[in-house]
């Protein structure tokens, strides 16, 4: 990413070139990133190709203004960290679903980051309601965020009895206000390692994401707005929430400008079929 490109970036995000990779800045970065950047699946079910290459996703993020799915948020916002000067490693991810167990492996991608004022950070502004900032990787106890009351722990055995146990390190759980939501693997990873995981998400009849639509931002007052098909939810920091179903496609149509700054010419549907604007 060159300079002209990380510039762009950073006014998609609102904020100023920063002097040093410290953590405050890691903080506010993620901050406005989850702020600014929806997470996002209407790539699958608008027909457009999802490309796990840097310039790609940056014509994407930033020049199109749209936002992405975790291996496209993670994956960019791991682009601009490193340009930045901040020492980025990429790791895998497997989400708990409901019945307790560990998805597929590559099932998510969240960043270990350093700063050069010390230690060491979780980083995941690709996860949809999660922490607001950055967690303490190497803190065991727990961490309290707006977004709730986090802990990364190390990884006992899942459901099937399976302990994790990567090449280097035993695995960890990241657990969100008492619930496990991801087991984090320890082996550094590339970009490059997560377009099989993409492509399932994508393609499968069995990934959430192909069954649903979903485009969902943080809001600068802490809550969050949502848009998942044509019901739109808006959640106030202290947990409120007002969901309103969305009678016509000019009514879709304008939420996601208005809201996500998306702006599209169709609405999408489930299933990759497109609805005429009217």
């Amino acid at each position: 990413m060159n300079s002209a490109e990380v510039d762009a970036y950073l006014r998609r995000l609102g904020v100023e070139q920063p002097a040093w990779p410290t953590v405050d800045v890691l903080r506010e970065l993620h901050l406005r990133h989850l702020q600014s950047v929806p997470f996002e699946n209407l790539s699958i079910h608008l027909g457009e190709e999802i490309v796990l290459e840097e310039k790609r996703l940056l014509d994407k993020v930033v020049g199109a203004r749209r936002g992405g799915f975790c291996y496209e948020l993670n994956g960019m916002f791991g682009a601009l960290l490193t340009a930045l000067g901040y020492d980025v490693t990429l790791l895998a991810a497997r989400v708990y679903g409901e019945e307790g167990r560990p998805g597929i492996p590559y099932d998510h991608l969240a960043l270990k980051v350093r700063t050069v004022d010390g230690g060491e950070w979780l980083a995941d502004v690709g996860f949809g309601a999660n922490s607001h900032y950055p967690l303490a990787f190497e803190a065991r106890a727990e961490q309290r965020d707006p977004g709730g009351v986090f802990r990364i722990v190390e990884a006992g055995p899942d459901a099937a009895g399976v302990r994790g146990d990567s090449a280097e390190a035993l695995d960890l759980d990241v657990v969100g206000d008492g619930s496990p939501q991801y087991r984090l693997e320890m082996r550094p990873r590339v970009l490059g390692d997560f377009v099989a995981g993409a492509w399932w998400h994508s393609t499968s009849a069995a990934s959430h994401f192909v069954r649903s639509l979903v485009c969902s931002r943080l809001t600068e007052d802490g809550g969050r707005v949502t848009l998942s098909g044509r019901a739109l939810t808006v959640t106030a920091a202290d947990g409120a929430r007002e969901v309103r179903e969305l009678g016509s496609d000019a009514e879709v149509l304008a939420a996601y400008r208005e809201r996500f700054g998306i702006g599209l010419a169709a609405v999408p549907v489930v299933g990759g079929l497109v609805g005429r604007a009217g």
